[in-house]
Formats: structure tokens, sequence, C-alpha cells
């Protein structure tokens, strides 16, 4: 089952790896589907729910089965972009929200016009809603560890036709553990300081880094630069690495150049094509430019 992605609802393929599987996970980095974004319409696709505590309550139980997965010393690295509660502007006639952020660009079947957002619990018009910070602290509340926020400083953002806030350039990436000790190796991705180059600090928590820009069909793939920290300091070489929404399967390419196991889950099976291409690029790639540098060391 290693180095397979199986297709289908989140849930239902990580519980079949359970029996087999169940603990043997060192470490999961996923970016699920931002809430509110297009409707793709497949059956079990999350980031359409009327509310964001459906959203949230539906990720939370993705990430059980993740826990059950991991390692007692794994962790679970989490990226997520915010969304607005609307007022008529950002939303489709389907109550769907108008995409922003690392997935905005993704198609699917929106029609007809704006109309005035549902909102839930104490949500204003215009609230910036704090989804990555909701589903954190409901992933704290089953258990687990919130360590860090990490923030992904974008080089490149789409401008926001918005004149009463600032452009938004940034998303989060949460780092979790099942345990209060966990496995974090720190040397593996320490960073040149920024007078001495020659000499390493550890890494700091903001990460500036551009927008995925390769030229593929899934315009939500994550920038292979952003998940190289995270694989390497949460696994070993021969580890497995468990994304549950795989997409372009970058994590498993990424996974894959840095001699680690993986396994991913995807919904939507169009995108199988679009995995082994990336895989097998990002694959060689990576240990390319690992040799070249081994070489001059």
């Amino acid at each position: 089952m290693i180095n397979t992605c199986l297709f289908g609802d989140a849930e239902q393929c990580l519980k079949s790896l359970l029996p087999e599987y169940a603990g043997k996970i060192q470490m999961c980095v996923t970016s699920p589907p931002y809430f509110g974004l297009r409707d793709y319409g497949l059956p079990g696709q999350i980031g359409i729910e009327d509310t964001v505590e459906e959203y949230v309550q539906k990720l939370v139980s993705v990430f059980d089965i993740v826990w059950d997965l991991l390692a007692d010393n794994g962790t679970l690295w989490l990226n997520l972009g915010d969304s607005y509660a609307g007022s008529g502007k950002g939303r489709y006639s389907n109550n769907r929200a108008y995409p922003t952020g690392m997935q905005a660009t993704n198609k699917g079947n929106v029609s007809g016009k704006l109309k005035k957002t549902q909102l839930s619990g104490n949500l204003k018009p215009k609230d910036l809603i704090g989804v990555p910070w909701l589903v954190a602290f409901a992933l704290r509340n089953r258990g687990w560890y919130l360590r860090q926020d990490i923030i992904w400083n974008k080089k490149n953002v789409m401008p926001e036709p918005i004149k009463d806030r600032c452009t938004r350039s940034h998303e989060y990436i949460f780092l979790f553990s099942k345990k209060r000790k966990y496995f974090f190796n720190h040397e593996a991705i320490k960073e040149p300081t920024v007078y001495l180059k020659d000499q390493k600090r550890n890494k700091r928590s903001v990460w500036t880094l551009p927008n995925q820009t390769a030229h593929i069909k899934h315009n939500a793939a994550f920038p292979p630069d952003l998940i190289i920290a995270p694989i390497s300091a949460g696994s070993n070489e021969g580890d497995i690495v468990l994304d549950p929404f795989m997409g372009s399967g970058t994590t498993a390419g990424v996974a894959s150049g840095l001699k680690r196991n993986w396994i991913g889950c995807e919904l939507n099976e169009e995108n199988k094509d679009i995995q082994t291409d990336r895989i097998i690029k990002l694959q060689t790639k990576i240990r390319n430019e690992n040799s070249q540098h081994m070489l001059a060391l």
C-alpha cells in the first residue's frame, strides 16, 4: 500500500489503512480544500458545507483517523487559508464563497449572480472568519498538541479588489503532535544566519516563499519548497509520510525525493495522471539537487 494514492472519500480511505498502518505512519503533511470555494460536483467533497462549523467538524473527523494512523512521536503539519464572511460580495448564488488564496484558481462549477452570504454563529458581514484557527483549536480540543503556527509569507500573490484593508499575502501552517515529546529534527532544517552565511541557526517561523508557479493543471498545488522543511524535520529516510488530500501529488513527490515512503488519499480520480507526472519530476529534481549539494561539500 505504500507509495500509492487511494482514490475516494478521505475518511473512508484513511479507515481502510487502519488494519495495516495504525501507529506506523511517522507524519502527515496536507492542505485540505479551503472553506467555501468551488463546487466540483463530487460526492463527499469537503469545503462546500453550509456553515464553517460543519466544515470544521468534517476536518476533525478526518484528523481523528490520522491520529490513529500516526506513530506516538508523529506530527501533523496542516496548511489552511482563511476567508471572509460576505454580505453579497464574494459569494455565488449557490451560497459558495468567492475563491481567494492558494486554492483560488481551482476549477469548478459555479453559476448565477452573487447573493447574500448565509452567516452562522456570531459572524457579521465582512468579518474575517478565522477558519485556520477554528480548525486548530478544534483539533487541540481533541487532544492534539498545537505546537506552532508558521506563517507562509507569499512572495507573489493575486491582487484583491479591496480598498478598506490590506491585500492578504500569508497563510498558516500549523504543527501538531500527539504527545508532549515527538520527533523533530531541527538540525535538518537549520538556515543560514543573516550576516554569516556559512553559519546556521534554528529555522524561523516565517517562511518566505512564492506560490506554486509550475505549469500543471492542478492550480492549488503546494509549492514543493513549502513542504521540504516539514518532511525533513518530521521524518527520517524510509519513514512513511501521509497526505489525506493529495491533489497534484506534491507531498508524494517531495517525500520520494527525500527518500521517504508515502501514502496519499484523493477524492478526484482525474488527478491521477497529474500526480504520476509530478511525483516523477519532483523526485528526480530533488534527488539531483541533493546529489549536487553533496558533491559541493
